[in-house]
């Protein structure tokens, strides 16, 4: 995964994320960002339809972090036009063990009938785990398909994307966590949308589609690992997810 770039017209503070899943902090307006076609008016909350998620959990990829491009994409949208929205997007702990024990305390008093998951890289991974688990919707981005093989070569002091000052360390025994926690299939794939690149340089995008056959899929013919072009196919996710008509 490649480091994030600048979003166009982005506040110039990053959002401010809470320690726990309770919601945003709270604190001035971010931007919003630039309406779509899709969008369907924007602000008004006459545009939310009924299925729309009450809580959002937010999965963010290896190495990477809630400072991550997409994931403040999501949240500047979110607090502009849904406010109302429980978003959660936690630091999540290099082991996949812990990793997913934090993810399914965080939401386990979560209505399950009401949340969604969005995950990005590994992200995507264990947020087909979540899904899985729950029942709840899922959005993946370039998800990891056999994070436990695509990782064995990255065992050893890491740095993440956002703050290269910030180390951890990844142990061999992640990679068996990995494997012990993969899904066999996707049981309900109606439930799933993924936004596939074709020009992503680190993940087989005919992998990604054979694993997530039936889900709803943007498939791009470019792009790249990170989409740095994200923004321009975030109403796909919200349309999926009936934040907006």
């Amino acid at each position: 995964m490649r480091p994030p770039r600048p979003l166009p017209g982005a506040a110039p503070k990053a959002t401010k994320w809470p320690s726990g899943p309770q919601g945003l902090a709270s604190g001035g307006p971010a931007k919003p960002v630039p309406r779509t076609p899709l969008d369907g008016g924007g602000a008004s909350h006459g545009g939310v339809l009924p299925t729309a998620p009450t809580h959002i959990l937010y999965l963010h990829g290896f190495r990477s972090s809630p400072l991550s491009t997409k994931a403040q994409l999501f949240a500047r949208w979110l607090a502009a036009n849904r406010p109302e929205v429980v978003l959660w997007c936690p630091q999540l702990p290099p082991s996949p063990r812990a990793a997913m024990d934090l993810v399914l305390g965080g939401v386990a008093a979560w209505p399950h009938e009401s949340m969604a998951v969005i995950g990005s890289s590994l992200g995507g991974f264990y947020a087909g785990v979540v899904a899985e688990r729950t029942g709840c919707r899922a959005v993946v981005l370039n998800p990891a398909v056999d994070p436990a093989r695509d990782l064995a070569k990255h065992i050893g002091e890491q740095t993440t994307w956002q703050n290269p000052e910030e180390h951890f360390f990844f142990r061999p025994e992640y990679v068996d966590e990995l494997r012990a926690m993969a899904p066999a299939a996707l049981t309900r794939p109606e439930r799933y949308a993924a936004v596939i690149a074709k020009g992503d340089e680190l993940l087989d995008w005919r992998e990604m589609c054979a694993r997530h056959a039936g889900a709803t899929t943007l498939l791009l013919d470019g792009s790249d690992h990170a989409l740095s072009d994200f923004e321009q196919h975030l109403p796909f996710a919200l349309r999926f997810l009936k934040l907006i008509p």
